[in-house]
């Protein structure tokens, strides 16, 4: 049993002697507290547990106080020079007769710092229990005057004061206080005992809430922090999203979502589940949104992107699993091609408010087998609407999985077409039950491409294409007011016309596209792509795409099932 300090007040009052409890009392006592303390993972509701069990059957009042740091950030203070304590009060408890009074003195989650003199910072950094039979006028005084509230004094006044430290693990967390009022029974030995035994249940349960809470914490800051804090709005397209952490109870999950840019304004729509929850959940998910990045930069179909993710997730852990749906578009065709890892199905909103699942061919989830993708091509309508979102949407322990499909799909029949309205009345329609999982939303409105977007021209495999391919971009963007990026513009379309006569073959194809950048392709139908390459002193050749480098803001080439198309992008003025 711990050293305990029974403090002699000169000012108390003569302390009235008690009969120690029965062990009938205290067995009923210490049942009730393994009942009811630490049902929750939450550091405040375990204060009140305690407190419901302790008042008024133990102590008239009592008050627990946790480090604040513990209760903030889950991390334990450095031990402070002075002997100090910070501490915040997470729970009151106060018999009937005297609740305003207490409630003045002791406001809960309050933060204070305790002097070194104090019986709360000595009990904290001694780890001993504290008892005052009764605590005299003096020092209720002392510790009226360094809250300096009047009110303290009062309720503290020859009353039975029994300070316990709430020790766990080896540390000290904070400390329980227990008082009687001057008409009860003071605390005694068999008294402090039974105290310390209820603080060592509570300090156990604390500990565990403040680990979790840090876990949790840390998750949500990774997972976060790799989600897009800003995602990329493309031509033809407005996006919006939504992410909801999953309940306390299950934990962070590993939900992601991705807007990417493809060359030609074109862009990837990606939305996934790793399986499982926590800080590993979440850094697989990192770990996934950035190959899928990676693989996207490649300008590969969606069938072989998760194909090739497949086997990436392999490689970087064979036990997570996940699933994944991977979509491409096309402003300019309006061509939607969709391929599927085990995801829940996509949903489409057409323009009459008709909601249709988009059904794909069946994958497995990523990070299992090696069997190769299928993908869906499809137009989307005019003013219709792309949902991906994570199953935890429309799947949960009271709710199968059609019953919860059905529930959205009615949700966007019925919410409109802004699209941050209709992500708020999905997400918030989700019940708050405690085994919710977290989810992720996609929403992606099409937006048909007017005549003054996009401008297409097809010349000849002649030496004069690039003269006429000059004159045509030069009078195009003197209509779409960009004679600023007109000079830079003409000269590197004019090399790669140039380059698809010399080295292609067929038609050349040039199309301009305004968006949130201009961008500029030329197609032919030869399949080599084209690479820098360095070009000697007598050469006559070869220096043009090293032009185009330094001039562009970005370039690149893609094949086509005609040939290939090699693409400029300028940043508009």
């Amino acid at each position: 049993m711990n050293r305990r300090f029974v403090a002699k007040d000169p000012s108390a009052a003569a302390p009235r002697m008690s009969s120690p409890a029965t062990l009938h009392e205290q067995l009923s006592l210490l049942n009730a507290a393994s009942k009811r303390i630490g049902s929750t993972l939450d550091m405040f509701e375990t204060g009140r547990e305690l407190m419901d069990v302790a008042v008024p059957r133990f102590a008239d009042a009592a008050g627990i106080l946790v480090q604040d740091r513990l209760v903030a950030e889950g991390e334990f203070p450095q031990r402070s020079t002075d002997g100090s304590a910070m501490v915040r009060r997470i729970a009151v408890g106060v018999s009937s007769t005297m609740p305003s009074r207490y409630a003045m003195a002791f406001p809960v989650d309050e933060v204070a710092v305790y002097a070194a003199w104090t019986p709360y910072a000595r009990c904290m950094a001694t780890g001993n229990s504290i008892l005052y039979p009764r605590l005299g006028r003096r020092t209720s005084e002392e510790i009226g005057r360094f809250w300096k509230r009047d009110s303290v004094a009062r309720v503290l006044e020859d009353s039975s004061f029994l300070v316990v430290p709430l020790k766990a693990r080896g540390r000290v967390l904070g400390f329980v206080i227990f008082t009687r009022r001057p008409e009860s029974l003071p605390f005694d030995e068999q008294d402090v005992s039974l105290a310390e035994e209820l603080a060592a249940r509570t300090a156990v349960c604390l500990d565990n809430a403040r680990l979790y809470s840090r876990e949790r914490r840390t998750a949500l800051a990774l997972q976060s922090s790799l989600l897009p804090a800003d995602l990329h709005q493309p031509l033809g397209l407005t996006i919006a999203s939504r992410y909801l952490p999953a309940s306390d109870l299950v934990g962070v999950g590993g939900d992601w979502y991705d807007v990417i840019p493809l060359p030609g304004c074109r862009v990837a729509l990606v939305v996934g589940d790793v399986m499982g929850h926590g800080i590993r959940a979440a850094a697989t998910m990192g770990q996934l949104r950035t190959a899928a990045r990676t693989l996207a930069s490649l300008d590969l179909c969606p069938a072989e992107v998760l194909f090739r993710l497949n086997r990436m997730s392999q490689d970087l852990d064979t036990t997570q699993i996940a699933t994944c749906v991977y979509a491409t578009y096309d402003p300019v065709t309006r061509a939607c091609a969709l391929a599927c890892a085990g995801h829940v199905p996509p949903m489409l909103v057409r323009p009459d408010g008709g909601t249709e699942l988009i059904e794909l061919p069946p994958g497995l989830p990523l990070g299992i087998g090696n069997d190769p993708f299928e993908m869906r091509e499809l137009t989307l309508p005019h003013d219709s609407i792309l949902a991906l979102y994570t199953d935890g949407l429309v799947e949960s322990r009271d709710r199968d999985i059609d019953e919860g499909i059905g529930m959205v799909r009615e949700l966007l029949a019925h919410g409109g077409q802004d699209l941050e309205e209709l992500c708020d009345l999905t997400i918030g329609a989700q019940r708050p039950g405690h085994e919710r999982d977290d989810i992720a939303l996609l929403l992606a409105k099409v937006r048909a491409l007017g005549e003054d977007d996009i401008v297409e021209i097809l010349f000849p495999p002649d030496r004069r294409s690039a003269g006429k391919s000059r004159r045509f971009v030069r009078t195009t963007l003197d209509e779409w007011g960009l004679d600023a990026i007109a000079d830079t513009t003409e000269l590197m379309v004019s090399e790669l016309v140039a380059n698809a006569v010399r080295h292609g073959s067929g038609d050349i194809g040039l199309r301009l596209l305004r968006g949130p950048t201009l961008v500029c392709e030329v197609a032919d139908r030869a399949p080599t792509l084209p690479s820098m390459r360095e070009a000697g002193s007598e050469d006559d050749s070869g220096r043009g795409l090293h032009l185009i480098n330094w001039l562009a803001h970005r370039w690149g080439s893609r094949p086509t099932p005609q040939g290939k198309v090699v693409w400029v992008e300028q940043l508009l003025p």
